[in-house]
C-alpha cells in the first residue's frame, strides 16, 4: 500500500481524531462482512470528510444505514450516508434499484431536519422499483411459503426467502429481462414511458393476475412515474461519466455497499441472499468504475453475528444470551423494524468475506454491547458430519448442518463507551480484538464503542 497521507477529522465533540485517507484520486470501499446491519453507515460517515463523493452501487430501499450525530439518529435507506456532510456528492449508481417514492420521502425528511440534499445525484441508468414489483414480491413470498419454502429440504426456510417485500428482487429480474424494465432516465420522457408501460402492464396483468395480483393501469402508472421524474429531474445524471471526471481530476471517491457479503447473490448463503452483488466485486458493474481503481477496502464487522429473515446462522443463540445482546445492541431492523437473529461472532464467515472483498482494514462495531459477559465465545471452525472444517462454505444446506467450534475467552465487565484509544479498553476486550486480527489476518483500523460518531477509536 505504500505510505499514505493522514488527515485530521474533527469529531462533533471538538476532539481531533487521526484517520487515514487513500492516495489522492484513488477509491476506497466500505463493505459489510456478515449478513448486514454491521454499522457500515457509521463507518462511511466517519470517512466521508476525506472524499469528494460517496457512492451507493447496489441494492435498494431494502437496505438501512443508521448514523448517530450528537445524539441525533438518521436512518438512511437509499441516500448514501455521506449526505450528512455539506458539499459532498451523494451518488446513487446504476447498480441500485430506486423506489422514487421512498427516495423523495427520505430526501424530504432530511431536508426538514436541516440537511442539505443538493448534492444528491442519481444515475439515469438505475432501474426503477414500480408498484407492480412490490405486489409481485409479496405474492411470490406467499406462494413460496405455502409450497413449503425455497430450500432443498421440506419446509426449509420456514416460509419464503424472507425478503422485505420492497420489490427489489422483481425489479432486478426485470432488469435482466429487459423488455419489462423502467430506468430512471425513462421518467423524463413521458410519451416514451407511456408506450413502454402499456406494453409492460399487458404482460404484468396477464402473469401476475394469474396469481391473484390486482390489475395495473398503464395511464395511472405513467402519471405517477412522470410526477416522480419531475421532482427528481435536476438530480438525474450520467453518473459513470461524473465519477470518471472526478477521478481524472484527482478527487477521491468512497463506495458504500448495501446489504453485506454473505447476502451476495453469487457468493452469499444462497438461496437466502439478496438480488444484487453486495461485495466490492459489484462496484465496477454498479458504477462503471473499474475495480483496479480501488486501493483500500474497509470490511465492517459486528463484534457478534446477526441476521434478518430466513437462512442459516450457525452461531445463533435462541436463549437469554441472544436476547441480552439483541436488547443491548438495539438489534431491530432499520428498514423493517423486525427483531434480528443474534449469535456469537463467526470468524470463519468473516475470514471468507474479507478474502472475497480484498479487505485491507477491519472496522469492528458494537464492541460495547458485549460488556458484562463473564465469557465470550468466538466461532473459529465448524464441525460438519464429524469433520473439522476451517473454511466457509457459502451453501445453506452445508451451514444448516455445520456445528460451530468455539474459542472461549474471558469477558469484560467494564463499560467501554468512553474509551478513546485501544489502550483504554479492558485487557479482555483488547484480547478479543487481537483474536479477530489473528484469525482474519487483517488489521483493525476502527473500533466502535457506542452509537455516536464521536464514540469511535481510530487505530
Amino acid at each position: 500500500m505504500g505510505n499514505r497521507p493522514t488527515i485530521q477529522s474533527t469529531l462533533p465533540t471538538g476532539k481531533q481524531a487521526t484517520s487515514v485517507s487513500p492516495l489522492a484520486g484513488r477509491c476506497t470501499a466500505v463493505v459489510g462482512l456478515q449478513w448486514g446491519d454491521e454499522g457500515k453507515g457509521k463507518v462511511v460517515d466517519l470517512l466521508a470528510p476525506a472524499f469528494e463523493a460517496v457512492v451507493r452501487y447496489n441494492g435498494g430501499a431494502n437496505a438501512g444505514h443508521s448514523v448517530v450525530v450528537k445524539g441525533e439518529r438518521y436512518a438512511l435507506h437509499l441516500i448514501p450516508s455521506g449526505i450528512l456532510y455539506p458539499g459532498k456528492l451523494a451518488v446513487i449508481g446504476n447498480g441500485v434499484v430506486v423506489d422514487p417514492e421512498v427516495l423523495l420521502k427520505e430526501a424530504d425528511g432530511l431536508r426538514s431536519r436541516g440537511v442539505d440534499v443538493s448534492g444528491l445525484v442519481i444515475s439515469d441508468r438505475a432501474h426503477v422499483v414500480m408498484p407492480y414489483h412490490k405486489a409481485e414480491d409479496e405474492v411470490r413470498e406467499r406462494l413460496i411459503s405455502e409450497s413449503g419454502g425455497v430450500g432443498a429440504r421440506e419446509g426449509d426456510g420456514k416460509g419464503g426467502i424472507g425478503t422485505t417485500k420492497r420489490g427489489i428482487g422483481p425489479c432486478y429480474a426485470d432488469k435482466a429481462q429487459r423488455a419489462t424494465a423502467v430506468r430512471v432516465g425513462d421518467l423524463a420522457n413521458v410519451e416514451a414511458l407511456r408506450t413502454k408501460l402499456r406494453r409492460i402492464c399487458a404482460f404484468k396483468n396477464a402473469t401476475l393476475g394469474a396469481v391473484g395480483c390486482r390489475a395495473f393501469d398503464p395511464e395511472e402508472l405513467t402519471i405517477w412515474a412522470a410526477q416522480m421524474g419531475e421532482r427528481l429531474r435536476t438530480s438525474i445524471r450520467d453518473t459513470t461519466m461524473l465519477l470518471h471526471d472526478l477521478l481524472e481530476t484527482g478527487k477521491p471517491v468512497l463506495f458504500e455497499g448495501a446489504n453485506a457479503a454473505l447476502l451476495d447473490v453469487d457468493h452469499g448463503t444462497y438461496p437466502f441472499v439478496t438480488s444484487s452483488s453486495t461485495t466490492v466485486l459489484g462496484i465496477p458493474a454498479g458504477t462503471g468504475v473499474p475495480g483496479s481503481r480501488i486501493d483500500r477496502v474497509y470490511g465492517v464487522v459486528k463484534a457478534y453475528s446477526t441476521r434478518v429473515g430466513n437462512g442459516p446462522l450457525p452461531t445463533e443463540q435462541i436463549n437469554p444470551i441472544g436476547n441480552r445482546i439483541r436488547e443491548r445492541g438495539r438489534e431491530f431492523g432499520t428498514t423493517t423494524g423486525r427483531p434480528r437473529r443474534v449469535g456469537w461472532l463467526d470468524l470463519v464467515a468473516v475470514r471468507y468475506s474479507a478474502m472475497l472483498n480484498g479487505v485491507t482494514d477491519l472496522a469492528v462495531m458494537l464492541l460495547d454491547v458485549l460488556a458484562g459477559f463473564d465469557e465470550l465465545h468466538v466461532c473459529t471452525a465448524y464441525r460438519h458430519k464429524g469433520v473439522l472444517i476451517e473454511r466457509f462454505v457459502p451453501d445453506s444446506e452445508f451451514l444448516y448442518e455445520a456445528q460451530p467450534v468455539y474459542t472461549t475467552m474471558p469477558g469484560f465487565s467494564q463499560e467501554i463507551t468512553a474509551a478513546t484509544s485501544r489502550a483504554d479498553l479492558p485487557a479482555a476486550a483488547r484480547a478479543y480484538l487481537d483474536l479477530i486480527e489473528k484469525v482474519v489476518g487483517v488489521p483493525i483500523s476502527i473500533v466502535s464503542v457506542g452509537p455516536d460518531r464521536a464514540q469511535t477509536i481510530l487505530a
